[in-house]
């Protein structure tokens, strides 16, 4: 398994869509790849072909995921999301569109006082995103 060289990552549990979601993610933003991949084999506590760990990057971040194989009571919540910075209104668009495909818009794509456009949403894995538009400087 590949080495995380920043001492902290995001870590997300999953409960059997960690692959999906990575490569979701990788396919959203420019710069990003998976890592690694460690899978749960037969007869393993986890479904066979999950992921035990992984870690991947986007654009440059590195995240860790896996696949629970215990059934939670909680999931993701929007007290914690991850904020985007854009540097494009087609960059911003696309993203929260595609992000907020089979998701929950927690706040629509707008202008606000705090940004000339931002927008927060929740994947369709429960995941929260914040994005906003760079400001020209």
């Amino acid at each position: 398994m590949g080495q995380v060289s920043q001492k902290i990552a995001t870590f997300l549990m999953f409960e059997g869509q960690a692959e999906e979601a990575m490569n979701f993610y990788i396919s959203l933003f420019e710069n990003s790849e998976i890592i690694s991949i460690k899978r749960y084999g037969p007869n393993e506590s986890g479904a066979e072909g999950s992921v035990v760990q992984a870690s991947f990057s986007l654009n440059g971040q590195v995240y860790m995921c896996i696949d629970s194989h215990v059934k939670h009571a909680f999931t993701f919540t929007p007290a914690i999301s991850l904020f985007v910075t854009c540097d494009s209104e087609e960059e911003i668009d696309r993203i929260f569109a595609e992000l907020s495909e089979g998701g929950q818009i927690l706040m629509p794509l707008g202008a606000y006082p705090f940004s000339q456009k931002f927008g927060w949403t929740a994947d369709r894995f429960g995941v929260s995103w914040q994005l906003s538009l760079l400001h020209p400087q």
